[in-house]
């Protein structure tokens, strides 16, 4: 009986050839195609607005032929209000991972020419899936934000993905450093993304951040706003502090995305990225002698304090707009990275309000959770008084302070160059919440409150019950005794609270010194949970 098997005959070369080409072609159109986006006529419009392509951003953010996609295929599968003729492969969002300057990085970038690059079930997925690989890796993770919002034709399904996107910010806070860059709209909830991740920065004029849109706005509380006014950069990076960092155009952002990254250690158990050191250890800056004022009255710049001790041209400041009368951001000394944090003595004195309270104790709380040492600039009468400030709740955020010091574990220094007074004294990284190395200049005032509120208060009624002449030339005399034997920094030295009294111009090579010994600092916490912060 016959076989019904045909016998198979061997593919000649040219013909297995053939078909692997015809394969490849296959998938290099589909890579093409899928690279098109929403297609031409989107990405003509997506230029029209001063915007860049998703592919245009990444080529600009990281190393030249370093990115990798992964998720490129995948499409969703909905089909009411018509989505199911609107697939596109990759669903709106370019994931994968690369490298800035030759060190690992994931990221998910939103591509706004697809269905206006509205956060889906799949862009939750491949975004989950970046995430968890970034977290297993232990690199961190750059999101390039610019969507319309949830999609709305998905119902609970893309509300569903905004809830399992911010578990993971949650779970790889502290764990992995995040940053989000934002290059278009972000409305509703999609705006809680960003402000869980550690850095936002924005983009004048063409991205916007809001919980609730001007229209929403008119219709519920009858105010009238635009989009600018509402959610602008100005808006957050000055009033609100939600956005730290600003770029006057989307280079310029992704460019302070690349800086920023260039600070920061890869993940929460290695060391902050050193580099070479190419300023002189030794350098002593003879002008720091004389910067600070002997009349406690007259106002400096502490930012020209910070440039002359760390190395030259290293640092870097954030959240520059958001409560001006504090200083934050991340410099070199000796090459290695420091978190510096400062009052400014130009904006308010350098008192500490709300604001300020805020923006420092989160920035001491990145640091420690990122092994970057603290050093501390100290010269700040007190906190603002004031109704507004007590209502407000100063106490709880100034407590945010004391709090986020007290649980840091990296190195700490502190300087007072000028004023400490009262909880000022106490809470910006003082000795007795565990600073490591506390120093002072010449020209520290270190009181319970100035000299000059401390006799009002001390000599009150001694000073009433005498003639005005007197009482005046009196009052001059205790106040000079008063600053005389309680606010000069030897006293606070005598008692333990200073280590030392440094010449200023010495300060540089000091601190280095400090630097050097604390680098093998071994500290621990009670266990526990975690602590229960004054939010």
């Amino acid at each position: 009986m016959a076989s019904d098997v045909k016998e198979e005959t061997a593919p000649t070369a040219e013909h297995t050839l053939a078909g692997h080409d015809a394969l490849i072609d296959e998938l290099r159109e589909r890579r093409e195609k899928a690279r098109e986006g929403g297609g031409e006529r989107r990405i003509e419009a997506q230029h029209a607005k001063g915007k860049l392509t998703v592919w245009e951003r990444i080529a600009r953010l990281l190393d030249e032929g370093s990115f990798q996609e992964i998720g490129g295929h995948v499409i969703h599968r909905h089909t009411d209000f018509g989505l199911d003729r609107q697939r596109y492969p990759g669903d709106g969002v370019v994931t994968g991972f690369g490298k800035i300057d030759g060190r690992r990085v994931c990221l998910y970038a939103q591509d706004f020419t697809v269905l206006g690059g509205s956060f889906s079930e799949v862009q939750g997925q491949k975004v989950a899936e970046i995430m968890n690989l970034a977290m297993q890796s232990g690199v961190p993770v750059i999101a390039l934000n610019d969507s319309g919002g949830a999609r709305i034709q998905e119902g609970v399904y893309s509300l569903a993905a905004f809830g399992d996107l911010f578990w993971h910010n949650s779970q790889a806070s502290g764990v992995i450093p995040q940053i989000s860059v934002m290059l278009g709209p972000c409305a509703g909830g999609a705006v809680y993304s960003p402000a869980l991740t550690d850095f936002v920065i924005m983009t004048r004029g063409t991205s916007h951040m809001f919980i609730t849109g001007p229209q929403v706005i008119k219709t519920v509380t009858g105010e009238e706003v635009d989009q600018e006014t509402l959610g602008g950069s100005t808006a957050h990076a000055v009033t609100s502090g939600v956005a730290h960092l600003v770029g006057d155009n989307e280079d310029r952002s992704l460019e302070l995305a690349r800086t920023l990254f260039s600070y920061l250690p890869l993940n929460n158990s290695e060391p902050p990225p050193a580099v070479d050191p190419a300023d002189d250890p030794w350098r002593m800056d003879a002008a720091l002698n004389t910067i600070v004022p002997v009349d406690p009255t007259q106002a400096y710049d502490m930012k020209d304090v910070i440039e002359r001790i760390f190395d030259v041209t290293s640092f870097f400041e954030v959240h520059k707009d958001f409560a001006q009368n504090a200083i934050v951001g991340f410099a070199r000394l000796h090459g290695q990275v420091i978190g510096v944090i400062a009052q400014q003595p130009m904006v308010l004195a350098g008192v500490i309000d709300i604001d300020a309270a805020d923006k420092i104790a989160r920035f001491v709380r990145f640091c420690d959770a990122f092994n970057i040492p603290l050093f501390t600039f100290v010269d700040s009468p007190g906190f603002l008084p004031g109704v507004g400030q007590e209502h407000g709740g100063i106490i709880r955020h100034g407590a945010k302070i004391v709090f986020a010091y007290s649980e840091a574990t990296v190195p700490k220094v502190s300087v007072v160059t000028r004023k400490a007074y009262g909880g000022a004294m106490i809470v910006m990284s003082s000795k007795t919440i565990r600073t490591d190395l506390c120093f002072a200049w010449p020209t520290a005032e270190i009181a319970v409150m100035g000299a000059e509120g401390a006799v009002n208060i001390v000599y009150r009624k001694q000073l009433k019950e005498m003639e005005k002449a007197d009482a005046k030339a009196e009052r001059a005399r205790l106040v000079a005794e008063y600053h005389e034997k309680f606010s000069k920094p030897y006293a606070s030295a005598a008692a333990g609270a200073i280590d030392d009294i440094l010449v200023p111009a010495e300060t540089r090579p000091r601190l280095i010194a400090a630097l050097e010994l604390l680098q093998g600092k071994q500290a621990t916490l009670p266990r526990k949970k975690h602590g229960n912060m004054p939010l």
